[in-house]
C-alpha cells in the first residue's frame, strides 16, 4: 500500500525543511533503513562485500526498527537507541527517515510517539530526496546493540 501523506501528531518535512533543521543542528536524524546481514549459506571462500549505507551526515542508524511488528529485542534496541540519541530528553526533535516511499520511517516515527517522544518529525523523501537535492551524505554504520 502507498505510504500515507501524514502521521498524526508528527510533523511531515519536505527536503528544504529537513535541510534547515540539519544545518541548524536542531534535530536528531534517525535512519531506520534495514541492514542486510551476511548470508549464512555463502560457500566457503566467497568474498562478502557489504553495501555501504549512505545517509544524512550525523544521523543515528537504528536499522530494522521500522518493520510492521518488532521482536522484543528489536523494540528494546529502538528504545535504547532513541534514549541515547535524545540524551533522555523526550522533548528533543527526532527526525525519522529511510528511503522514499518507505513505511519503515513512518512506522518508527509512530513508535517514537508511542514511547512518549513529543517532538517527532517524519521525512518521507529520505535519502532519495536528500540526494536529489545534491545534499551531502556520509557512510554510516549501525548503532551498536547493547
Amino acid at each position: 500500500a502507498p505510504v500515507p501523506a501524514t502521521l498524526a501528531v508528527a510533523k511531515v518535512l519536505a527536503t528544504a525543511e529537513a535541510e534547515a533543521i540539519w544545518r541548524a543542528g536542531t534535530g536528531i536524524f534517525i535512519d531506520v533503513l534495514p541492514h542486510a546481514p551476511k548470508p549464512q549459506n555463502l560457500p566457503a571462500g566467497t568474498v562478502w562485500r557489504e553495501k555501504p549505507r549512505l545517509n544524512i551526515p550525523g544521523s543515528i542508524w537504528l536499522p530494522d526498527t521500522g518493520y510492521g511488528s518488532l521482536a522484543a529485542v528489536t523494540e528494546d534496541y529502538l528504545r535504547q537507541g532513541l534514549d541515547h540519541a535524545s540524551k533522555g530528553d523526550k522533548a528533543n526533535l527526532l527526525v525519522f527517515y529511510c528511503q522514499e516511499d518507505c513505511w519503515m520511517s513512518w512506522n518508527a516515527a509512530k513508535r517514537a510517539l508511542a514511547l512518549g517522544y513529543r517532538n517527532v518529525a517524519w521525512y518521507p523523501q529520505g535519502t532519495d530526496g536528500w540526494q536529489r537535492s545534491d545534499l551531502p551524505v556520509a557512510e554510516s554504520q549501525p548503532q551498536p546493540r547493547e
